[in-house]
């Protein structure tokens, strides 16, 4: 059998076990959101506010997200009534406001990953340097095409 033909076995393989990793992803996120009782995007905007180490703007919000600044705003409304995040004026510009998690919230958010994500590095102590960067590469490209996937979504263009 030709290279090619192997291939495209390969890459149908890949498209399915892709496919059933998302849907994992989206029913685990699903599960945890329920469990601290978070919508499913909230808990990842809160994940990504996180990663962020700094009060953000909610237009900073809308970039993270992909969301419209209105729809990034109900957002910020939800985390704040939940208790995880604050707004409060940038010190710096007064006219601008920031929206900060609050570490204590963040932190029993943390808790439960923990527990949850405990044998998560196990799962690649059978793996190479060069095999963990290949993973690493492979994260990057596909959340970079998510994200331009989203933009084509949100402007209507399919």
């Amino acid at each position: 059998m030709g290279g090619g033909t192997s291939r495209e076995r390969m890459l149908d393989e890949l498209s399915g076990v892709s496919r059933r990793y998302m849907a994992s992803y989206a029913l685990f996120n699903q599960a945890v959101a329920d469990h601290v009782g978070l919508h499913p995007t909230d808990l990842q905007c809160l994940n990504l506010l996180t990663l962020e180490g700094g009060p953000v703007t909610t237009g900073r919000v809308a970039e993270l997200t992909g969301l419209t600044t209105g729809s990034a705003t109900r957002l910020v409304d939800r985390l704040e009534r939940a208790g995880y995040v604050v707004r409060q004026r940038d010190a710096a510009d007064r006219r601008r406001v920031l929206v900060t998690t609050v570490p204590e919230k963040v932190a029993e958010f943390g808790r439960v990953w923990d527990k949850l994500g405990g044998g998560w590095v196990a799962l690649f102590d059978d793996l190479g340097d060069d095999q963990l960067a290949l993973l690493i590469e492979h994260m990057r490209r596909t959340t970079e095409f998510s994200a331009r996937q989203v933009e084509r979504l949100r402007a209507g263009d399919l």
